[in-house]
């Protein structure tokens, strides 16, 4: 079985958190705001690359801004295998951090 890195599942659950909404600014904020982690715009596409290529997300062409010369935003749709990606994951922490609590650490 192939784990999402850590990176990975924060872009794959800030998709899935946008629904149709998630396009790259989008989802640097998002992640921003759940995780207070900054990527650059050049980390981000990489990771985006990355998931499209495990064919995790799909990428779709948006219209054109209304302004004149305006560029079309490419939005991104977490997939099936994305979604499954995303339980697996969750189905790992819970196993590997079963029996344990934040007060577990202070027994240290």
């Amino acid at each position: 079985m192939d784990y999402l890195s850590k990176a990975e599942e924060m872009v794959l659950l800030a998709i899935w958190r946008l629904k149709d909404k998630a396009y790259g600014v989008s989802i640097r904020r998002q992640i921003l705001k759940d995780t207070e982690k900054d990527y650059t715009y050049g980390t981000l596409y990489g990771l985006l690359r990355q998931l499209a290529h495990k064919d995790y997300v799909e990428m779709i062409k948006g219209e054109p801004t209304p302004k004149k010369g305006g560029r079309s935003k490419n939005f991104f749709r977490i997939t099936p295998e994305g979604i499954q990606a995303l339980k697996d994951a969750l189905k790992l922490h819970r196993r590997i951090w079963k029996d344990t609590t934040e007060f577990t650490f202070d027994k240290i």
